[in-house]
């Protein structure tokens, strides 16, 4: 037996975002780090300067490591911002501003 059927769970059912055009899978409850996570996705930024792959580092939003663009606003920290369903999650290169 599962957790959930052992406490009676009834979870949401499961909704789609996107990430860099790409559909992933999110549950209610997610942060879009966790869904990216879920979906195998472990690098969503680059450095300024020397264009370094980043995710997820401390993972309680004091780092900045996680950023992401979500729903066209870029320096947004993955591992606290709530995902949504039809959330379009891009790539963040740089400071996000077209640099």
């Amino acid at each position: 037996m599962n957790p959930l059927e052992l406490v009676k769970a009834r979870p949401c059912p499961a909704f789609t975002v996107t990430f860099d055009g790409r559909e992933i899978v999110a549950l209610p409850g997610q942060t879009v780090a966790a869904a990216l996570w879920a979906s195998g996705v472990t690098s969503w930024r680059t450095t300024r300067r020397e264009g370094r792959p980043r995710g997820v580092f401390c993972g309680i939003g004091v780092c900045y490591d996680c950023l992401v663009t979500v729903n066209g606003l870029p320096n947004q920290r993955a591992c606290v911002v709530p995902v949504h369903p039809g959330d379009a999650i891009r790539t963040q290169r740089g400071t996000g501003h077209d640099d």
